[in-house]
């Protein structure tokens, strides 16, 4: 007749050791593959945001308007210098790890390097300056001159335009992309208001900014910042308007403007040391997919 052994007290605890070791293998498993697909340049957002994406409060969405002044040419603030500002904004970044960025007076290769470092995606697009791209110098080989968007999600799609009315030399434009998680992310920099030719340039593109955002947030949810040299919002009805009036420098001339997906919005003004503006950030809710 056989017999089965057994189970000893020292067995049972093999056991329970080599099940809690399968379950933690099994965790990190799954964890690593959430967070690995919420990376930025995924298709979600960090895991912070992705745990509490359905609820009724809507997940931690902020966007940070920054005016680095890199062309080199342009007579910005002393304190100016390359490459400390894009030190400082990587630093900056870093810190407050944001939805999204939106970049005035940038260069190509800076953006680049930027989104590379921070591990956001970037549309950059160029603006004409005399009728050509303008290369960024001292120092050089940093590409051309423009603005851009960084999404810590994926873009899918984007599109860019010059405005219809212009002044001066330099090309003023808008810029749009679309991520994965279906917010369309703006930014622009409008002209400047120093003669009565240019104040007309930047209203009449103040108005049709608003009707670009308009066609944006009739899809989804929508946010654009940008330096818009003017104190007055060119967010079209619906759309929410923060600005950094408590700046120390050109106050109240950077805008976010915001869509009703994008909800509770509070912003604060983050000194900036190396360009002649400081940084705008606004922190909001967005509002979960099937409620926007």
């Amino acid at each position: 007749m056989s017999t089965r052994p057994r189970t000893t007290r020292t067995n049972r605890r093999a056991d329970l050791a080599l099940l809690a070791t399968a379950t933690a293998l099994i965790a990190s498993l799954v964890l690593g593959g959430i967070v690995a697909s919420a990376r930025p340049g995924g298709d979600g957002s960090p895991l912070r945001r992705l745990i509490d994406d359905t609820s009724e409060a809507g997940a931690p969405y902020t966007v940070l308007q920054m005016n680095l002044c890199l062309s080199g040419l342009a007579g910005c603030y002393g304190g100016a210098d390359h490459p400390s500002v894009v030190e400082e904004a990587v630093t900056t970044i870093e810190a407050l790890d944001p939805g999204a960025v939106t970049l005035n007076e940038a260069c190509s290769g800076d953006a680049a390097r930027l989104a590379a470092r921070t591990g956001y995606q970037v549309r950059f697009v160029a603006v004409v300056y005399r009728g050509a791209p303008l290369p960024c110098v001292r120092p050089g080989g940093r590409g051309v001159f423009g603005n851009a968007v960084l999404t810590g999600q994926r873009i899918v799609s984007s599109r860019d335009q010059a405005f219809a009315a212009q002044s001066g030399v330099e090309e003023r434009r808008w810029v749009c992309a679309t991520t994965a998680r279906r917010v369309s992310v703006c930014a622009t920099h409008l002209s400047t208001r120093g003669t009565a030719e240019a104040q007309a340039a930047n209203d009449a593109q103040c108005r049709e900014l608003g009707r670009v955002l308009a066609s944006y947030a009739a899809r989804g949810a929508t946010v654009l910042g940008g330096d818009v040299n003017r104190q007055d919002s060119c967010a079209p009805a619906g759309m929410w308007t923060r600005t950094d009036a408590a700046a120390t420098r050109a106050p109240g001339i950077q805008h976010v403007y915001g869509s009703p997906a994008l909800r509770a919005p509070v912003s604060r003004v983050v000194p900036a040391t190396y360009t002649d503006h400081d940084f705008l950030l606004v922190d909001t809710r967005l509002a979960p997919a099937g409620r926007r």
